[in-house]
């Protein structure tokens, strides 16, 4: 009967690890946000902010939130945008607070680093909050260059996930003197000298003598992603560019910004298509977004180019590195990107058979053999995964049958 009570024991215990273990899904701060009505307006400036981004993006963390009433008094002083994001920003603590931690503090009082103050946009550690537990149960909460002034008060908790996010009414918004100085405008951010030092020299190259730079640098302030092949990709696709004309040449290098700013975040739990600097009218020149897990690709029907790394990460302007050129559809068919071949070679290659002659009918760089073999791994591993968890749970099974007979 003990070990039969022990094995049952065993089994719901592996059961319960097998569930923590699988994914979950990431919190949304906006999705979140829309539920409460009286947080519209908040919830409304952390998206033009690109704050609700920085806050999907981090795990243990505390929003402050604010109701419409408390958001009119900020809006009343009419700061401007990048001003108005510190404000917010030191409304983000990169802890976890839920209600019951707020109100057993250690020595009652601590102080929370904001996202203002990890950003480095704080002057020394004016981006610090302080939080207090004071007496009768009220919480108090104050910036730490506002003199350990409590002026706000914890009302209630909206939403917590256990040490994930806990989101928490405040009465009035944080007074800060350095989170509320005017800020500067933001500086100009040199596209090809990033790319050029980041190992994309040769698309920089060609974005500098092209009639499109400028529709890349009017988009930068107002949000822009770039996608930029490496110096390979790019030097292996020359021959073909050459043989563009002017027009289609700015098409193509067009069709590797998007106007909009993406995060990395974003991208890996979005799949969809989307528009991009070439898109106009009925000339689409879109592609598709697929992820699996850490991986992004982008899918053009003529080539599958893979995110390889990050550039620059400048809310509003985000550059990554990819692996290929993007061929829009409009320019290129599949079978454009097979190699030239003499006559002589086309010969011999017919007179093959087997191996070699399947092999030669995928493109290299065509979304065939190599991202079919990439999606037929993934499929293995997670169908050996599924196995692995079926064999355990029958053992289980067969061994508790084997108990109780």
């Amino acid at each position: 009967m003990n070990l039969l009570t022990f094995s049952t024991l065993l089994f719901f215990s592996l059961m319960i690890i097998l569930n923590s273990s699988s994914t979950t899904e990431a919190h949304n701060i906006t999705h979140i946000l829309a539920n409460h009505p009286d947080f519209s307006t908040y919830n409304h400036y952390l998206s033009v902010t690109h704050l609700a981004d920085e806050i999907n993006r981090r795990r243990t963390i505390t929003v402050l939130a604010i109701n419409n009433a408390g958001m009119q008094s900020l809006l009343d002083k009419h700061l401007s945008i990048s001003t108005l994001k510190n404000v917010l920003s030191l409304h983000i603590l990169v802890d976890y607070f839920g209600a019951i931690k707020l109100h057993h503090i250690t020595n009652g009082t601590t102080l929370v680093s904001s996202v203002f103050q990890a950003t480095g946009a704080a002057d020394g550690t004016a981006g610090y909050v302080n939080i207090t537990n004071l007496k009768g149960g009220k919480v108090g909460f104050g910036a730490e260059d506002n003199d350990g002034s409590l002026h706000s008060f914890y009302v209630k908790s909206i939403d917590e996930v256990s040490y994930d996010i806990s989101i928490l009414q405040i009465s009035q918004p944080l007074s800060s003197a350095d989170a509320e100085a005017p800020t500067s405008a933001p500086s100009a951010i040199n596209l090809i000298s990033i790319m050029s030092k980041q190992g994309c020299k040769a698309f920089a190259d060609l974005l500098r003598v092209s009639k499109a730079l400028p529709t890349f640098e009017e988009n930068i302030n107002g949000g822009l992603t770039v996608f930029c092949p490496t110096d390979s990709a790019v030097n292996d696709f020359i021959p073909k560019y050459k043989n563009l004309t002017d027009a289609k040449k700015v098409s193509l290098l067009l069709y590797h910004g998007i106007p909009v700013y993406e995060s990395l975040q974003l991208l890996k739990s979005t799949n969809g298509v989307v528009n991009t600097l070439a898109t106009e009218g009925a000339n689409k020149y879109d592609f598709t977004v697929q992820n699996n897990g850490e991986d992004v690709k982008l899918q053009t029907k003529v080539v599958t180019a893979s995110i390889v790394g990050t550039l620059i990460d400048q809310d509003p302007f985000v550059a990554y590195k990819i692996n290929k050129v993007l061929l829009p559809r409009e320019l290129f068919k599949v079978n454009d990107l097979a190699p030239a071949e003499s006559p002589k070679a086309s010969k011999k290659k017919s007179s093959k058979k087997g191996k070699e002659d399947s092999s030669a009918d995928a493109p290299a760089d065509g979304p065939g053999a190599n991202d079919e073999a990439d999606d037929q791994k993934a499929a293995d591993d997670n169908n050996g995964a599924k196995d692995g968890v079926t064999l355990i749970m029958l053992f289980f099974t067969f061994f508790i049958g084997f108990l109780v007979l």
